[in-house]
Order: structure tokens, then sequence, then C-alpha cells
């Protein structure tokens, strides 16, 4: 059963990531990105309640670069990563507010059109929106 709720934030966040996509830094599109809730994969052998702590999927890529992958709907997730079917929500502003290394990039709907990459200061710039 899907949530409609979520599924109209999670096309809120597609068309938010395809204006960036096409357009750059647009301020709107990347407040409503912050503000959206995005999947974080989770490992299949996670189970029992969700841990106080959010563990970050990180994968490495051929060059090097480290990357942990976010989604905007299930379907995306399982597209780009098959064995994965679980899955935590966080909030995409709160998660770049605790980003955790300099080292790490963000990839948004991995495989997807609307896929967006950001370095870690990336992160932090872009998508750290406290509400003040």
């Amino acid at each position: 059963m899907t949530d409609p709720h979520f599924e109209s934030g999670a096309f809120a966040a597609q068309q938010a990531l395809r204006t960036v996509v096409e357009n750059g830094a647009d301020e709107a599109a990347l407040s409503t990105l912050a503000h959206s809730e995005v999947l974080v994969p989770a490992a299949a052998d996670a189970e029992g309640p969700a841990p106080k702590a959010l563990t970050l999927p990180v994968f490495e890529q051929e060059d090097g670069t480290e990357l942990v992958p976010v989604f905007t709907t299930q379907e995306r997730m399982e597209q780009a990563l098959p064995r994965m079917h679980r899955h935590r929500s966080v909030q995409l502003g709160a998660l770049a507010h605790g980003w955790p290394s300099d080292n790490l990039s963000l990839v948004i709907d991995a495989g997807t059109p609307e896929q967006l990459a950001l370095t870690a200061h990336g992160v932090k710039a872009l998508l750290d929106r406290e509400e003040g």
C-alpha cells in the first residue's frame, strides 16, 4: 500500500531534481529537496526495531569516490539496487545537516534522468537548510 502523502512528496522532489539538473541551483527547487523525505537503503539483515542512529550505505566507485545513494521512491531504489528492499526514510535537509565526512558524496535517484550527484561541500552548501 503506497502512502499518498509520500507519493506527492516524491513527485515534488523529482520535479525539483529535474529543475536543478536542467537549470542549476534554483533556490525554490533546493528548498523543496531539502524538505523532502528520501529513502536511505538499509542492509537486508537489519532486523528488529530501527536503530537510533542512521547507518549510511557507502559505495566506492572505480575512481575511489565514496558515495551515499538516496532515492525519492522505493521503485527507484529497487531499480538502481535490485537487492535492496529495506530502507529508512529521512528528510534530506536533516541528512545534509549531519553529513558525516568531507570525502563522502551524495547521489539522489541514481540511474534516472533526474540523477543529482553532490560533493560533500555541495550537500552542505545546497541542502543544509535548518529552520531558524
